[in-house]
This record gives structure tokens, sequence and C-alpha cells, in this order.
């Protein structure tokens, strides 16, 4: 065993420093936690209200506070706009950078500038400092109760009409990227500002159906289309892994349908869903504040009041932490150029 010798004036100087960090951290969070009280806390949702994510955005600034030293006031601001890139350039660019806001964005937003004009994005997904997500989940297509569109074998043999909100959206990049993989004949038509206007662009006969959506937002804004005498037609389900609850529902899996060397493409595009409900802040927000917001995410996630209210809503809940987050976008970003190739020609034909 060998032992090592510090000198006595190195070690003098070591305690020194071991003790000033200590003191600093500690005097850093407890500025945090006075930073807080009577400060008013805002969460930007990058949506409409009563979408999806609003509902998400709405239910954490219900119950966050409590989890904070100092108990701030919560309020809600929403922000849609460009598939979550007008307030995800907000965050990056104009919020107050002292962790009294953040926001939540669609993942399409964090991935698009990996496969777009790089001088259309006026921020950087991997500087980001993310608070955490409150879903990693199953993504789902289908088309409206009565629709001719029933299976995938349909839509691979005529067009089907899509409704989308934006380019980067999941609800456009993910019909286009099945296309390239599935060979069905999806034909995605956007402007549509929100979720809630893409079930009702189908059910007006606008569109045939719609694509990319997550489970959570099916069950909060069209239950019926997933069970009920108005069922609508479930034609597959996106996420890295196989989703039970999902398939029980009579949506089959991707893995079904495309060719094992497509296999690492389509596990680079629906990666994102790990991080399918994520919170973001400025990259600039304090050290100790970020910590204090991550803490009282997660515990906020686990919060019994929480946890009955998203089970009486059937909201989906599968948190993970902001350094999950942040160690999983830095591996998208590092992923090999040809294959982020292959993914911005899949999503943008």
């Amino acid at each position: 065993m060998s032992t090592s010798v510090v000198p006595r004036k190195l070690r003098g100087t070591l305690v020194a420093v071991s003790l000033a960090a200590t003191f600093d951290g500690c005097f850093g969070s407890a500025q945090a936690q006075d930073f807080y009280a009577g400060k008013q806390l805002t969460i930007v949702v990058a949506n409409t209200a009563g979408s999806g994510y609003d509902t998400y955005g709405r239910l954490l600034a219900r119950h966050i506070s409590k989890h904070i030293p100092g108990k701030p006031t919560v309020i809600v601001q929403n922000m849609p706009g460009a598939g979550s890139i007008k307030a995800t350039d907000y965050t990056f660019n104009v919020a107050p950078k002292d962790g009294t806001t953040f926001t939540l964005a669609m993942p399409g937003a964090l991935v698009e500038p990996l496969t777009g004009d790089p001088t259309k994005y006026r921020y950087d997904p991997v500087k980001i400092a993310y608070i955490g997500t409150m879903d990693s989940g199953t993504r789902m297509c289908m088309t409206r109760p009565g629709s001719p569109i029933r299976t995938m074998d349909d839509a691979r043999k005529n067009r089907t009409i899509m409704a989308a909100t934006a380019i980067g959206s999941s609800a456009f990049d993910y019909p286009n990227f099945i296309n390239a993989v599935a060979g069905t004949k999806f034909n995605v038509v956007t402007g549509y500002p929100g979720p809630g206007d893409l079930f009702l662009a189908a059910e007006r006969g606008e569109a045939e159906g719609l694509c990319g959506i997550e489970l959570s937002t099916y069950s909060a804004l069209r239950p019926g289309w997933l069970s009920g005498e108005k069922k609508g037609n479930a034609l597959v389900q996106l996420g890295l892994e196989v989703n039970p609850r999902v398939t029980e529902l009579g949506f089959p899996p991707i893995w079904d349908f495309i060719k094992p060397e497509d296999k690492p493409l389509v596990e680079l595009i629906v990666s994102q869903q790990v991080f399918q409900r994520p919170f973001l802040a400025p990259a600039e927000t304090p050290a100790p504040q970020l910590r204090v917001l991550r803490t009282a995410f997660m515990a906020a996630l686990r919060d019994p009041e929480l946890l009955e209210e998203a089970k009486k809503s059937t909201i989906e809940l599968n948190p993970k932490s902001g350094e999950e987050v942040e160690a999983l976008v830095k591996k998208i970003y590092g992923a090999p150029k040809s294959l982020i190739d292959q993914m911005a020609k899949a999503i943008r034909p």
C-alpha cells in the first residue's frame, strides 16, 4: 500500500482552499434560498392555452412553489410560435437570467438546430440550463374516427393528409420521417396554432389525422379517440422502447415497419422523446438558483398532491432530472455527421 505525503505548507493551503469552497457553496446555497422570498417565478409555456403542454406547465406551477425556499408566487405565460422556437429563443436571449423564469418547450425546438439552417437559430441547445422533464414517453400516429385510412398498410397505399402546427414540430417531422423509413404517403399540412386545432382539423375533414403526438395529449384532449364508440384508428407508436399500455390500445411499434439498417436513424430521431416535456432556463442562470430549481422540480414531481392531481387528469409522468436531460442533449449533438445528415433528409424531404 502506498501513502502520499503532503508538505506542511501545501497542506495548510489545501485546507484553506477546501474551507473556502465549502463556505462559498453554503453561502451560495443560502443566497439562493433567500433570493426567492417575495419573488415572482414565471413559467413560460411554448404552446397555446388548453394544450397538453399548457396542462403540464400549470400542473407544475400549482405545486413547485412549496418546494422552493422562500415560496415565490408562480405565474404561467403562454408563448406559442414556430414549434416552440419562439419561446426557446426568448428564454436564451431575452428572459431574466436570475432564476426567475424558465420555459416548457417542445423537444423539437431543441433538436431542430441540429438539422436546420444554423443562421435561423439564436440559441444553442447544448448551452441551455435544463431544469428537468416531466415526461419521457411515447408518441403516436392516428387517423380520425371514420377515416378510410385505418392501418399503416392503408397509409402506405394511399395519400393521407396529416395536420401539423409548424415545421420543426413533431407533428411535422414525424410523418415525414415515417414516410422515409416506412414507405407511408403522409402529406403534411401546417399552419394550425396548437394541438387542439389539429384535432379539430381532422374532425372537420381538413385532414385525416395527426402524427407525432404524445399519449398524454390524446388522453387530455381526445380520450374518445383512444377508446369508446368514436374510437380513432391506431396507426403506429414511436419510442425507443415499446410501450405496453399503448400496445394495448392497438398501436403497433415503428420497429415493425422499418429495415434493420434504418434503426440507428430512427433511434436518433425518437431519442428526443426521453425529454418529452423539457423545462429550460437561460444559460446564464446562476448555479445556486439552478440547483434550487432542479431540486424543487424533482421534489414537486414526488409530491403526493401533484401525483393525485395528475392521476385524476390522466397525465403521464415519467420525470428525469435536469442533469439527465443535459447529458442526452449533448449526446444527440455528438452523433456522427453522416447520421445527422440522414436525419435532416428524413424530416425535411
